[in-house]
């Protein structure tokens, strides 16, 4: 017998501001928590901060004036994804060395996600990070 797969999802363009990041970021927590991850469970603190990490990189490195970012956020049985996308593709995301205070964010993905990437998208790109759900966290 197969089992099927059931999934969520929820889309919305920000403006490329900082409001817009954070406003990504409390809605990336407020959605995990409808579907069944609690504000206080790993699952929705992990992808949360990724979704901080993420949509403040799409503001500052890959702004393009006029244009939003995009977030996409799905569930499925055994994961969670986060797609972040904008629309200037000669900034590629690349992990590198701390300087002073910046530098960290990616490195915080690659410690928080089980899996990330860059996607070449027209215009642009789109940066996407998983978290696997174990058994015990799933609903």
């Amino acid at each position: 017998m197969k089992s099927e797969i059931s999934t969520q999802e929820f889309s919305m363009r920000f403006t490329s501001t900082p409001r817009g990041a954070r406003l990504a970021r409390r809605l990336v927590s407020q959605r995990l928590d409808e579907w069944g991850h609690p504000y206080d469970s790993p699952a929705n603190e992990a992808v949360t901060l990724i979704a901080a990490e993420l949509a403040s990189n799409a503001v500052r490195h890959g702004h393009v004036p006029g244009r939003d970012f995009l977030l996409r956020l799905t569930s499925s049985d055994d994961a969670l994804r986060l797609e972040v996308s904008d629309t200037r593709s000669e900034r590629l995301p690349e992990v590198r060395e701390p300087s002073g205070e910046s530098g960290r964010g990616l490195m915080l993905v690659g410690a928080l996600a089980d899996k990330w990437g860059v996607a070449p998208r027209q215009p642009g790109k789109t940066v996407w990070a998983e978290v696997w759900l174990s058994p015990a966290t799933q609903r």
